[in-house]
């Protein structure tokens, strides 16, 4: 049995987030889910209603944190291509790291949902639309600073930005070696050229 909810909702969020993004949204029952966020299943029905409803504040949680991650790392960076460049560098440095077999919950949610109508799988496609959105905005200035070609369409270049970020993130989540992602990686950044 878990404790009555005291004063930490945040931390029981996060562990429901980690618990997710560690089993996959059909493969976390709700045992798992009372035993990481240590409370009882009255605490998490009052907060949250049941386990649907807790993915997607989990899942809005992640897309939150990524995306105000990616914001401040994209406004430090000396250009766009920089921060391009970067961020597809460090995924591929982190291959076989137990951070890289977890992948990303977003693209993880996404593939396991798939084609599904529930709110989850609608859920995890929004989420993979505002992370091509932000990808837009990178794209736009890398274009306005000459690095990408103005002849290029945005949101498409975009999007093959974001499939490929997702399919790194799938390699390296199944064990692909450091220098096959760095080669993956240099074939994307010659793609967005």
């Amino acid at each position: 049995m878990g404790r009555p909810l005291q004063h930490q909702p945040d931390v029981a969020l996060t562990a429901a987030m980690q618990t997710f993004w560690r089993l996959g949204y059909h493969h976390t029952s709700l045992r798992d889910l009372l035993a990481a966020m240590e409370i009882s299943r009255s605490s998490l029905y009052q907060l949250y209603g049941n386990k649907e409803a807790l993915f997607l504040t989990a899942l809005e949680r992640y897309r939150d944190q990524l995306l105000n991650t990616l914001r401040a790392s994209f406004y430090q960076a000396a250009s766009a291509w920089a921060f391009i460049e970067n961020l597809l560098t460090q995924a591929a440095l982190n291959a076989q790291s137990e951070q890289a077999q977890l992948g990303c919950l977003i693209f993880n949610s996404a593939t396991e949902l798939g084609g599904e109508a529930s709110l989850p799988a609608q859920s995890a496609r929004q989420c993979v639309d505002d992370i091509s959105g932000f990808f837009t905005q990178v794209i736009v200035r890398a274009q306005h600073e000459g690095s990408i070609s103005a002849d290029n369409d945005a949101a498409s270049a975009a999007q093959f930005l974001t499939f490929s970020m997702s399919g790194l993130r799938l390699l390296l989540k199944s064990g692909a070696t450091k220098p096959q992602a760095q080669q993956t990686v240099k074939h994307v950044l010659q793609g967005l050229r």
